[in-house]
């Protein structure tokens, strides 16, 4: 399918995956609406700044300074449109049920201002079902047109890692489902103008459960080596060394790795999409339910290793000080939804500890949905006397930035649960892995 140019599109949500979308199709010569209902976040953008640590002012300003670029929240742009992309939020409510609230309310806003022909796509990670169902009947009743007939529907998931140099908008292959082979064909010619790879599959269906697949092989695979983790410490064996050994094999061996918990908007939500939509058919999703009890306990174990750490050197946790390194949720972004540093500084602070945490992207905790309560916190200075205050430290993240050699210089006790310290020179009993 032939797109007659220049393209206009509109990408509604402005966060860690649809800005990066945004910049790409302009890169690609597609002038951009980016929508979004944060003014702040408008404001921003239009002043050519970035509020996304991983992505510099100068590529907000080149977008913005070439005229292809036009950041607002007046969603009335989406008439003048020849594609509109979702790219909003999808949390899990306070049951860890699937809370789609926010596809379903830009479906509403999107109604009035649809127009014939033009293409509606979701990225945002969901159950199968959704586009097809919950966001089309939204989209029909607002614009009084018909999915498939008068305007085009498509689902196609988001593929973003923060802070991975590799991973680049353009070169990740796109996974495209419509509602219609008529609906696909749109979709691959407007993805077409940005991504050099499209994968297109036969339903929208199949390319919300390919979304699902992906993050729960992470998740169950994660669990695995979580649950090898603490047996093999029982028995006195580094799982560290034990991946490092087996992932010399060039074949039928993928390595994955231990930590404190699940973190992010992917692993920690999308697998219970799937378990709750399995339901509807009565069918059990036991691995993916296991999976996520063990990678739910993760904190707990280590806050139980901290406690095993400070009782060799006669403390309690109980008035203890205790420094949370890292609140991200991976290295090297500022990214921290879902972080399981905020579940360990809950469970450390309710067993009667000092808390603190530090972290260079960071600086200041937002507001969060689930830990409202450490809003306005702020990381600790990076120094000798600082650091030497705190009684035991707990590596949750381990940034590049961080000195290691430093932290082992300046404190005593020390819990580790990403292998951070192992190429550092500690004393004997100064690291215990978690």
């Amino acid at each position: 399918m032939k797109l007659n140019k220049p393209v206009k599109i509109a990408v509604i949500g402005l966060g860690y995956v649809g800005l990066p979308l945004s910049l790409q199709f302009v890169r690609s010569g597609v002038t951009v609406w980016g929508l979004d209902i944060d003014s702040v976040k408008v404001l921003t953008l239009n002043q050519g700044k970035s509020y996304i640590s991983h992505i510099p002012d100068k590529e907000i300003s080149e977008a913005v300074n070439s005229h292809n670029f036009f950041p607002s929240s007046e969603f009335s742009h989406i008439k003048s449109v020849e594609a509109v992309i979702i790219c909003v939020p999808t949390p899990l409510n306070k049951n860890r049920e699937p809370d789609i609230s926010f596809i379903i309310e830009t479906g509403k806003a999107i109604g009035p201002h649809l127009q014939k022909n033009t293409l509606v796509v979701l990225e945002s990670t969901t159950y199968p079902g959704t586009t097809d169902e919950d966001l089309r009947a939204v989209l029909e009743v607002g614009s009084g047109m018909k999915a498939g007939v008068d305007f085009h529907l498509a689902f196609s998931p988001e593929r973003e890692d923060p802070g991975n140099e590799l991973s680049q908008v353009a070169l990740i292959p796109k996974v495209i489902g419509g509602y219609t082979p008529a609906c696909l064909e749109r979709a691959k010619a407007i993805y077409g103008l940005a991504i050099k790879t499209l994968v297109p599959v036969s339903s929208c269906r199949t390319a919300e459960a390919t979304k699902l697949l992906e993050n729960i092989f992470r998740s169950v695979n994660i669990a695995l080596v979580n649950e090898l983790k603490i047996i093999f410490g029982a028995m006195d064996i580094d799982i560290w060394e034990v991946i490092n050994g087996a992932k010399t094999k060039p074949f039928g061996f993928m390595p994955f790795y231990p930590g404190p918990g699940l973190g992010g908007h992917c692993i920690p939500i999308d697998p219970f999409y799937l378990t709750w939509k399995a339901r509807e058919f009565a069918q059990n999703t036991r691995f993916i339910e296991l999976a996520g009890e063990i990678n739910t306990a993760m904190p707990w174990h280590v806050v139980n290793r901290m406690a095993e750490a400070l009782n060799a050197r006669r403390k309690s946790v109980n008035g203890s000080r205790v420094l949370i390194v890292g609140l991200a949720y991976k290295p090297n972004v500022d990214d921290d939804r879902e972080s399981p540093s905020y579940v360990l500084l809950d469970l450390l602070q309710k067993r009667g500890a000092q808390v603190a945490y530090y972290d260079p992207y960071v600086p200041i905790i937002r507001r969060t949905r689930e830990h409202p309560h450490w809003e306005g916190t702020r990381s600790i200075a990076w120094n000798r006397e600082s650091l030497e205050s705190f009684d035991a430290v707990i590596i949750a993240t381990h940034h590049q930035s961080i000195d290691c050699q430093q932290l082992a210089d300046w404190t005593t006790c020390i819990v580790d649960t990403r292998n951070a310290m192992a190429f550092s020179h500690t004393v004997p009993g100064q690291v215990w892995k978690a």
